[in-house]
């Protein structure tokens, strides 16, 4: 009995002895693993970046290759992302892009509706009235010719009318000129009219103009005259340049009776 319980004592004994040997059994390959993982971590280490080109492939020209940039070109390269990155988002790139373009061309179409200049309307409202008087000593007829210039202004800018100049001839002779600074400024979408009065000298060029208005045994003392008008004008924003903006010639009929007040021409 005392040699049984010797034996059974022994082989209780022996179960902890095993466990212990199989913990450091287990340790001892787990310590292993990670030496064998650390070993083989500084072994890839040692190799640089490779890139494995194929048929379809380049090598990076950024970095040739090693995966890596000196430190001073941080500043200096760009990474270039494919186009078919996910991270651009290409159907978003595509719509922004898309409605860039619609916008420059929209913003271009008004600056060019707003700011392309039109030309202004010049309508010649024709001689308002004369005023005819005589000059007896001299035989001559002078005459006042007050005409009218109706403008009327397109454009969303104003524009400046610089010069009117007219000249009045009565058989090729001149007879009359005036010429008139800075008339008037049309202003945007607008119009406006312009009176301006041109003197009139007959004498000796025509001697029987006078014999023929002062003449009281007939009724009609008419007579025609050609004017010849032009005028010159500038935008607001362009006032270095000058452009003709209306030039006329038009015959008027005129009548130069003997009369104290002005009238109208029929």
């Amino acid at each position: 009995m005392g040699t049984r319980w010797s034996r059974s004592s022994s082989s209780q004994s022996l179960l902890p002895e095993e466990q212990r040997v199989t913990r450091y059994t287990e340790r001892r390959d787990s310590d292993n693993d990670s030496l064998d993982g650390l070993v083989r971590r500084e072994d890839i280490a040692q190799f640089p970046y490779v890139e494995f080109t194929g048929r379809d492939s380049v090598t990076c020209p950024t970095c040739q290759g090693t995966g890596r940039i000196p430190s001073e070109q941080v500043n200096e390269l760009v990474a270039l992302i494919p186009y078919n990155d996910q991270r651009l988002q290409p159907q978003r790139t595509k719509l922004y892009v898309v409605l860039s373009v619609v916008l420059c061309l929209l913003a271009s179409s008004l600056v060019a509706f707003f700011l392309f200049p039109r030309p202004v309307v010049v309508v010649d409202g024709g001689i308002r009235s004369v005023t005819v008087t005589f000059d007896r000593n001299n035989t001559k007829v002078l005459m006042n010719m007050t005409s009218t210039l109706n403008f009327s202004n397109p454009n969303f800018f104003s524009v400046h009318v610089q010069s009117i100049s007219s000249q009045v001839l009565y058989m090729k002779s001149v007879i009359g000129t005036e010429l008139l600074h800075n008339v008037t400024t049309v202003l945007p979408l607008s119009a406006c009219q312009v009176n301006y009065t041109v003197s009139v000298e007959i004498g000796s060029n025509a001697p029987y103009v006078y014999t023929l208005c002062t003449m009281s045994s007939i009724k009609v003392h008419n007579i025609l005259v050609l004017m010849h008008t032009a005028l010159q004008s500038h935008t607001a924003s362009d006032r270095c340049s000058d452009s003709v903006l209306y030039r006329r010639d038009v015959t008027e009929e005129i009548d130069c009776s003997d009369q104290d007040a002005g009238h109208n021409v029929t």
